[in-house]
């Protein structure tokens, strides 16, 4: 499989397991699991034909480790970023002393004044190091990178989640608890 047909697959399973299964007519249980073998039936279905060997080299190969299967392989989930309800099972966790949030320049007053939101998300995602932060923050273009003083936060009494693929979850951080990287 080439990089471009890894990227198309991710993409897709990114949208009908995060944010919209109607599109294909699967369902996710309350856990944000579905049935692999459905996944791909009606993924063909819909012109989407992606093999049960290809679906594997997805999961094992992002680079985010966007997805997991279950114990038994038959069951497959997003690992966080879901924009419809679902509930992951993330237990309650502290938070290394500093987190990072990489994200476009465009938003950069924005979050200085407000903090980062969920926005239509469960959580605002943090990186537990500044490399994994750059790299999704560079999705939209020029990246500007956030510390954040987690451990003042959980002091605080701000929550903190660890999702399966290590990328660490919060409802909100507010501006106080943020400065840029090298300022």
């Amino acid at each position: 499989m080439n990089k471009q047909q890894e990227k198309r697959i991710s993409k897709f399973l990114s949208l009908v397991l995060r944010h919209q299964p109607d599109i294909i007519g699967i369902n996710l249980d309350k856990q944000a699991w579905t049935d692999v073998e459905q996944l791909l039936k009606k993924s063909q279905k819909k012109g989407r034909y992606i093999s049960r060997e290809m679906l594997d080299y997805v999961v094992a190969n992002n680079d985010k480790k966007r997805f997991a299967f279950s114990e038994d392989g038959s069951k497959i989930r997003a690992s966080q970023g879901h924009s419809i309800q679902v509930d992951l099972g993330y237990t309650k966790k502290e938070p290394p002393k500093r987190l990072y949030h990489g994200t476009h320049i465009g938003v950069e007053k924005i979050i200085q004044r407000e903090g980062l939101k969920k926005m239509n998300r469960h959580h605002v995602h943090l990186s537990g190091d500044t490399e994994t932060a750059n790299r999704v923050g560079q999705r939209r273009g020029k990246v500007v990178m956030f510390v954040v003083d987690t451990a003042q936060m959980y002091k605080d009494g701000h929550t903190f989640y660890q999702s399966q693929n290590g990328v660490w979850l919060t409802d909100v951080v507010p501006a106080q608890y943020l400065s840029k990287l090298n300022e």
